[in-house]
């Protein structure tokens, strides 16, 4: 009996993960779900409060780096979700005459009313 029982955990801990990848749409499985803590594309970059928080990149790369580029709009953008939730976009500004693609990062957890710039370079293009 007691080995009846080693084999029942031990066959437990050996398809759990599996199933599990498979389930979430991992690799191995191809289950076409989302992957918990992957990048999904933002579908509408046009969305008022993406707009805001390519403002709020744009505003504190000034603030951090004196810089004075001026917002334009995100051009493209993904979501992941983390301890709340991390925007990477791709946003357009303009810097004297010139116009200039960065991507930011910006961590925001709304329920804490927090947003904190994580990365701001520029994009080649």
């Amino acid at each position: 009996m007691k080995i009846e029982i080693q084999c029942f955990y031990f066959l437990t801990l050996l398809i759990l993960p599996i199933y599990a990848a498979t389930a979430l749409g991992g690799k191995s499985g191809g289950g076409g779900g989302v992957l918990v803590g992957g990048w999904q594309p933002i579908q509408n970059v046009t969305e008022p409060h993406v707009t805001e928080i390519g403002e709020f990149a744009v505003e504190e790369y000034n603030k951090e780096s004196k810089s004075q580029l001026k917002f334009l709009s995100v051009v493209k953008g993904e979501t992941q979700v983390v301890a709340g939730t991390n925007y990477r976009l791709i946003v357009a500004t303009k810097d004297g005459g010139l116009t200039k693609n960065y991507q930011a990062v910006v961590w925001e957890k709304t329920w804490e009313h927090f947003r904190n710039l994580t990365s701001f370079t520029p994009v080649n293009a």
